[in-house]
């Protein structure tokens, strides 16, 4: 019996269960194990039975945005777990506040979606953010500073809105429709 060379072992984290699926079998065609989590509990505990049998990920791939707890607490407690996992995050709201959160809890690169498999695993094999300031030729706009203060706002309450918007000085459903928009172009 002979034994099939695989890419490595990789954990995919989304509430998105399509999505998620879609990310699987592209990652498993790439001769990857995937392992699938919906939440952070769920990712977890993944990885807690998998450490166990000394099966951990070598890579993750987390959603900032999940149902029960925030991308970036996995993250955290993913690479307290595993420090050598390599770690991606994905999200729809891309800020510089919260790629600088996530580094700085163990997340090696940042990438907006949609993300193709080929940009995932291409940023597995790329150096860690850590360290690393982007120059701006170019200054952002008004409207993107203010979307990057919120977020790091909403980063320094753990997500908390209401906290959030009384920190800001803001009514808690304008505070909700600026969330709720997409990010400003930078």
């Amino acid at each position: 019996m002979t034994q099939q060379h695989t890419a490595g072992r990789l954990l995919l984290v989304d509430d998105d269960p399509t999505f998620r699926g879609v990310l699987a079998r592209a990652f498993r065609r790439r001769g990857f194990e995937v392992s699938e989590a919906g939440d952070a509990t769920g990712a977890i505990e993944c990885v807690r039975d998998q450490a166990a049998t000394l099966t951990a990920p070598d890579f993750a791939v987390v959603d900032l945005k999940l149902p029960d707890r925030s991308g970036l607490e996995v993250v955290a407690e993913l690479h307290r777990l595993h420090p050598e996992m390599r770690i991606v995050v994905l999200t729809g709201y891309a800020s510089i506040a919260t790629a600088v959160q996530a580094v700085k809890l163990g997340a090696m690169q940042y990438l907006p979606k949609p993300a193709t498999p080929d940009e995932i695993r291409a940023a597995f094999e790329q150096p860690d953010l850590a360290g690393e300031v982007p120059i701006r030729s170019v200054p952002p706009s008004v409207a993107r500073i203010e979307w990057e203060h919120i977020q790091t706002v909403l980063a320094q309450h753990d997500g908390n809105i209401s906290a959030t918007a009384r920190a800001l000085r803001m009514h808690r459903r304008t505070l909700q429709r600026k969330l709720a928009k997409r990010p400003v172009a930078e």
